[in-house]
């Protein structure tokens, strides 16, 4: 069975990204929700089913309790890091496919600069076990360590340059200044990027997503009662998950550079009937610069290897071939473990991107990565 164009997100929900919002991860969650909930035109009481995404997410009975939801149908987990949420628009596209509920909550709340760092946080990650053998026995155990040799193999097989992985950074930056509803706005050049300070080799400060607070959320139903909802229905053409080969210790694998994105992708575009030149606007997760330039070249939008090339000369810019985190991503909007990569794709499918739409959207992609390279590919059209 495919779930193409069988589910279609019908709300979405963002509360205000800061850096020290004095609130929980599960208000900040909540806030999300209620927000979600009132873009779809439904209430509280329409949601039976309900996905918690992150490690600081509060469970599925939280929310039932707080909203008061009298018959919950479904409730399950993706925990897949920050390819959770889109890991999550699969799960409650079969849901609502099945019959199983009507309208899925997916929902995301975070304190990932006023609470624990991600050195911290980390250590409550199941994937952490991965690193005790190898990496942390050498000192390496924060995200941006874990990833550097990934970076650092890719520039010495294929000539890849630090000023490529700048090329993505100030892009998106460029890209959060059109929105009001991001942390980083103040210009960044090229040179700017370079003399940022070394963080774990080659990755520099302005390589690295930001910390912030905030909560983001969306509202999955099936396809045709998203016709009679609020907002234009944004239909889910394909989605897929991949899982990187083993071991899950990242310096110990056969090769470094490739995702498993790279293996959700073929399953995500046959099932929506399109290839990436079909693609108008791409939102990738953008944890890390090189973390984007990767994704790049396992979707297929350019060979293994050839991922510096084509960041540069304005192609990730709005009015290029390929306009890029139209938001601002996890590098200059916020870090909402991707879901804010999610909501931003519906605004662009649904043509309410404001001073970053990319003009005539149709189709789009959003991807999720989690920790040691999990990937989440899903591919949406305007209804």
């Amino acid at each position: 069975m495919s779930l193409r164009e069988k589910a279609a997100v019908i709300g979405i929900g963002e509360t205000a990204y800061t850096r020290g919002s004095g609130k929980s991860a599960f208000a900040l969650q909540v806030e999300s929700a209620l927000i979600a909930i009132r873009d779809a035109g439904l209430t509280p009481r329409d949601i039976d089913g309900i996905i918690p995404c992150g490690i600081s997410a509060a469970p599925a009975e939280d929310l039932v309790n707080n909203f008061g939801l009298p018959d919950l149908a479904f409730s399950g987990l993706t925990p897949m890091g920050g390819a959770s949420p889109i890991a999550a628009v699969q799960c409650a596209a079969a849901v609502v496919s099945a019959g199983i509920c009507k309208n899925v909550l997916i929902t995301a709340g975070r304190n990932g600069f006023s609470g624990a760092r991600a050195g911290v946080r980390i250590h409550d990650m199941p994937q952490f076990h991965y690193v005790t053998e190898y990496e942390l026995a050498l000192g390496a155990v924060a995200p941006a360590q874990l990833y550097a040799p990934m970076a650092r193999r890719h520039m010495e097989l294929y000539g890849t340059t630090s000023e490529q992985f700048g090329e993505i950074a100030v892009t998106i930056r460029e890209h959060a200044m059109l929105n009001d509803n991001a942390l980083m706005k103040k210009p960044m050049t090229l040179a700017d990027h370079q003399a940022s300070r070394m963080i774990s080799d080659p990755f520099r400060l302005f390589d690295c997503s930001i910390e912030s607070d905030g909560g983001a959320a969306i509202i999955v139903s099936s396809a045709e009662r998203a016709r009679d909802r609020r907002q234009p229905p944004v239909l889910i053409m394909g989605v897929a998950e991949g899982h990187p080969d083993s071991p899950g210790s990242i310096t110990q694998r056969d090769t470094l550079t490739e995702l498993g994105i790279a293996k959700a992708a073929p399953r995500a575009f046959g099932m929506a009937g399109v290839t990436p030149a079909d693609i108008d606007v791409a939102e990738i997760y953008d944890c890390f610069t090189y973390i984007v330039l990767c994704q790049l070249e396992d979707l297929g939008f350019c060979k293994k290897g050839e991922g510096g090339q084509f960041v540069q000369g304005g192609r990730l810019k709005l009015g290029g071939d390929l306009p890029l985190n139209t938001h601002g991503g996890l590098l200059s909007q916020a870090h909402m473990l991707g879901m804010n990569h999610v909501t931003e794709l519906v605004r662009q499918m649904r043509g309410q991107g404001g001073r970053a739409q990319v003009e005539n959207a149709e189709i789009g992609l959003a991807t999720g990565y989690g920790d040691m390279g999990d990937g989440a590919l899903v591919i949406m059209r305007r209804g």
